[in-house]
């Protein structure tokens, strides 16, 4: 079973830590919540997405206020305009990459960020090689290995054994919301769906799904901590696309090294 989630107290800030990853020294890891932003319904209050229609100046503040409270800045952050796809990028440099759904970098001082309002947010640290991952999962990208596909580039480009790696996975829609029909279903092995008889649905568990990619992909299960927080069951502290009818804001999920730490 993967570590159960806890984290430290920060949810007041907007964000919070994954328990086991914020041990390491030098690693800069956070996900942020709706909370303690600067914007008004639908996207209230702390909207960190680029590319929604919230107004561009509110949402810079709240990536100002959020990037600031982990000791970054925006000219330190990578991040993607995800196309619910399975293409993997390595990347020196901070900035904006569109097609991407998840990104890999060795570089101190690098804070990767992946985008969340449902589909699942994996955040992957080697600390041998100080490398970071941050990776988009949504059922496409579950399906498609993309877990496993950053596990891989990781291991091509920076030398990382899967083996001494780190995962959270982070928060998401859960499993009890995440009603599919069986066009999607059928994409997924027996024991992450179930059937309900009354609703005639099926439902997925995107995040079981997602950590068991990352233990076939070498990642030890002890390693792998899960979020105990649902888009959709704790919607007035995260948002949720489905759950508000694609009218939300987003969270961030930011991992990197600082840079005062990269040679230790």
């Amino acid at each position: 079973m993967p570590v159960p989630h806890t984290t430290t107290d920060t949810a007041a800030l907007g964000f919070r830590r994954p328990q086991q990853l914020s041990t390491f020294p030098g690693l800069v890891i956070a996900e942020s919540t709706r909370q303690g932003g600067y914007g008004s319904a639908p996207y209230a209050t702390l909207n960190l997405g680029l590319y929604t229609k919230d107004e561009a100046a509110i949402v810079q503040q709240n990536r100002n206020h959020f990037f600031g409270q982990l000791g970054c800045t925006e000219a330190a952050v990578a991040g993607m305009h995800q196309v619910h796809g399975a293409e993997v990028l390595r990347v020196e440099e901070a900035g904006q990459y569109a097609g991407y759904d998840a990104l890999i970098t060795n570089v101190a001082g690098l804070y990767l960020t992946v985008t969340v309002a449902d589909c699942t947010p994996i955040l992957i640290y080697d600390p041998l090689h100080k490398a970071v991952a941050a990776v988009h999962a949504g059922w496409r990208g579950t399906v498609a290995g993309i877990a496993s596909k950053t596990l891989k580039m990781m291991r091509e480009h920076f030398g990382m054994d899967p083996n001494h790696c780190y995962a959270y996975v982070g928060t998401c829609i859960d499993e009890c919301s995440f009603e599919v029909d069986a066009d999607v279903a059928d994409h997924f092995a027996t024991n992450f769906k179930r059937w309900d008889e009354q609703k005639e649905k099926f439902f997925v568990d995107l995040k079981a799904a997602n950590a068991d990619i990352l233990n076939k992909g070498g990642v030890p299960m002890a390693q792998i901590e899960c979020s105990e927080y649902s888009t959709v069951l704790h919607n007035e502290e995260y948002f949720s696309y489905r759950k508000e009818n694609g009218q939300c804001g987003r969270m961030l999920g930011l991992i990197g090294v600082n840079p005062l730490w990269s040679s230790n």
